[in-house]
């Protein structure tokens, strides 16, 4: 496996660092760091971007939300983003910009901004035409749904392990909610409404769109989370991220999901984002 590359956001520019020997993917590059918040995304066209300000925007909500004064230079980083990826070996590229609670000293660096690219490979065509299998679970819930902490995916990391046929672990709250996946928004649609929880969940950006799209095509949106209780009655169902766009879901807990194939209303969204993509995507800077 190609090793991903690591550079520290500095005053004049992007420094490339050392990758700790044997890193295969994101989750080695910070093993030794004192995590903060961090966004992960895809690249378009080799330096594209798809609403790279949203992602930006919900970094900063996410360091407010710790109560940090960290003076961040989002120009700086958005420059950053540009050259690393315009210098990239990579076709396209999973990219992963991070601010840590403290410097990366372990990296030999004192910034706290660090920018990871690896290679980003879209997901098979036969995902979208045949969906996929997710599992729910309640063992591991958000700290705090509206912060994008780097120590919720380090406490996913051991699940995901113990599970590896399924293509996305579901949370179930408390209450028996079906909030969001492991790195996804997810959604269900019964008798033609678009059902998936509006609080308690991170906002993704990929779902944001989704939603707009839906309401643009006259599909209702109710934002009540769906119910373990209830997925059985779901005609269809789907999970959205950054790098996947909308995936259907056909098959949830090993039970199938409406006819076991993906359905109409989820399949004219994906058109929609696809469109939506097209047009969309623009450079960082």
């Amino acid at each position: 496996m190609t090793p991903p590359l690591l550079y520290a956001v500095e005053a004049n520019g992007p420094r490339e660092l050392a990758v700790p020997a044997g890193a295969a993917g994101f989750d080695a590059l910070y093993e030794d760091l004192t995590l903060g918040v961090y966004s992960a995304l895809r690249t378009y066209q080799h330096r594209k971007f798809l609403d790279l300000e949203h992602h930006l925007a919900r970094t900063r909500q996410s360091m407010q939300r710790l109560g940090w004064d960290y003076a961040w230079d989002e120009a700086r980083l958005r420059r950053c983003l540009d050259q690393v990826c315009t210098a990239s070996p990579f076709v396209e590229m999973r990219v992963r910009f991070d601010v840590l609670a403290a410097p990366a000293s372990a990296r030999g660096s004192d910034s706290r901004e660090l920018i990871a690219l690896a290679p980003f490979c879209a997901p098979p065509r036969e995902v979208y035409a045949r969906g996929v299998a997710v599992i729910t679970t309640a063992a591991i819930q958000r700290d705090d749904p509206l912060t994008k902490s780097a120590h919720f995916v380090q406490r996913r990391k051991s699940l995901e392990l113990a599970t590896p046929g399924a293509y996305e672990l579901l949370i179930v709250g408390a209450d028996g909610a079906v909030l969001e996946g492991f790195s996804s928004n997810f959604y269900v649609v019964r008798a033609g409404v678009l059902r998936t929880a509006g609080h308690g969940v991170l906002e993704g950006v990929t779902r944001r769109i989704v939603l707009d799209l839906a309401r643009a095509r006259g599909i209702a949106v109710d934002l009540t989370p769906p119910r373990a209780a209830e997925l059985a009655r779901a005609d269809e169902a789907a999970i959205s991220s950054s790098s996947r766009g909308l995936v259907p879901v056909v098959r949830i807990d090993g039970a199938a999901v409406g006819s076991g194939l993906p359905g109409p209303v989820i399949g004219s969204l994906s058109a929609d984002y696809e469109a939506y993509v097209a047009q969309a995507v623009r450079i960082a800077v």
